[in-house]
């Protein structure tokens, strides 16, 4: 297969549903309740949305969204940090777009920009080097965020860095990683998950293998998806094969993009640049132990916490969600987006509470945009629906 309509293909799709709803009423026969199956990327969560693969699954099948979105877990904490860097004398702070908006306490970057600070959307750490380049007498600072997808090209930025003695560039450094946060989920009693949809993206860079404990420590199957229509379906079926056979086992439907071992290259610049922090702050799940990366020692005069004394090296401060939002609850599955009192109402994507309405990956923000309450009638995509 070579293009992204064959993986969209009509026909192929309602042969998987058919193969899906027949396990699913096998399965169905045995238990009460419906099998809950959480996509843990946040990329995920916007494709279910985006071709109604939720109404189109059996009835028998539930997907539950899981804190797969680097933007949406970020502690508000830490967004004040961003703040209060940018609006340092002779500071050019840096950013990705999706993280422009997301409230702080008091402001977001966005509305700090608007405020006066110069602060700067980037598409790669790598422009944020070349601006270093280009402004010898400013402090160019990164934000450095996102899963395993993201970490490698900072990691390679500050090694770039390193060479040339660009003594005026840093990362405040906030990238974490998917398999903590996935074993917190697994050890809360209140939890109930019956099997996961791995990240495709994720595991492009850390391979298959660092799922290996779902499996054999809780006994639950896995299987790393790809992000077309047709990939979440075959993912979901893989999934519910293995229930019915009673296996538990690490699966990777994307195999033709993910490679078992992770990129080589990747891994490696993450190694020599990065080390374990002992624990990091994540919106809605609280402090989890070896989550987040932290820049080595070698590479301390890239480190923004370092140089401007904020974050962890100026000790870890934690602030407490606005008054009604229900993030953290939808983010760990307990609820759905739209049972969130403030979904609609208190929070939209023009006047966002919490950064799951902001985020490209949110879970509120695929609601918002693809159906839920603010469109309860059923979206029906063309290229899957006829």
């Amino acid at each position: 297969m070579k293009y992204a309509t064959e993986f969209r293909d009509p026909k192929a799709a309602k042969a998987v549903l058919a193969r899906i709803a027949a396990l699913a009423d096998q399965i169905g026969a045995t238990r009460a309740a419906p099998v809950h199956i959480m996509e843990i990327c946040g990329g995920h969560t916007h494709a279910i949305f985006r071709y109604g693969l939720d109404k189109l699954v059996h009835e028998g099948v539930e997907f539950i969204h899981g804190p797969g979105c680097p933007v949406c877990v970020l502690p508000m904490a830490r967004v004040d940090e961003c703040v209060e860097i940018a609006n340092r004398p002779g500071v050019i702070f840096t950013t990705f777009g999706d993280a422009m908006r997301v409230p702080g306490t008091k402001m977001s970057l966005m509305q700090a920009k608007a405020a006066g600070a110069d602060i700067r959307m980037v598409y790669s750490p790598l422009d944020a080097l070349e601006l270093a380049r280009r402004s010898p007498g400013r402090e160019v600072v990164f934000f450095g965020l996102g899963f395993e997808t993201t970490t490698p090209s900072t990691a390679l930025s500050i090694q770039q860095a390193a060479r040339e003695g660009l003594g005026n560039f840093s990362v405040f450094c906030n990238h974490i990683t998917v398999p903590e946060p996935i074993r917190a989920l697994l050890d809360d009693p209140h939890m109930v998950l019956d099997g996961f949809i791995g990240p495709g993206h994720v595991s492009m860079v850390i391979g298959i293998h660092p799922y290996d404990f779902i499996a054999r420590d809780y006994g639950k199957p896995i299987v790393v998806a790809g992000f077309e229509p047709l990939d979440l379906l075959q993912s979901v079926l893989m999934v519910l094969t293995q229930i019915r056979d009673g296996r538990a086992e690490v699966e990777n439907q994307y195999a033709r993009v993910v490679p078992e071992h992770g990129n080589p290259v990747s891994l490696a610049a993450m190694t020599d640049v990065y080390e374990k922090r002992p624990s990091f702050e994540w919106r809605g799940l609280g402090e989890i132990d070896q989550s987040g990366l932290r820049i080595r020692a070698k590479y301390r005069a890239f480190d923004a916490e370092e140089k401007f004394g904020v974050g962890y090296a100026a000790g870890p401060r934690v602030v407490a969600e606005p008054e009604g939002c229900a993030c953290g609850q939808v983010m760990t599955g307990r609820i759905k987006p739209t049972a969130c009192p403030q979904f609609g109402r208190g929070c939209t994507p023009e006047m966002p509470l919490g950064a799951l309405m902001v985020s490209s990956e949110g879970a509120c923000a695929a609601y918002w945009q693809y159906g839920g309450a603010r469109a309860p009638e059923a979206v029906e995509c063309p290229e899957i629906v006829e």
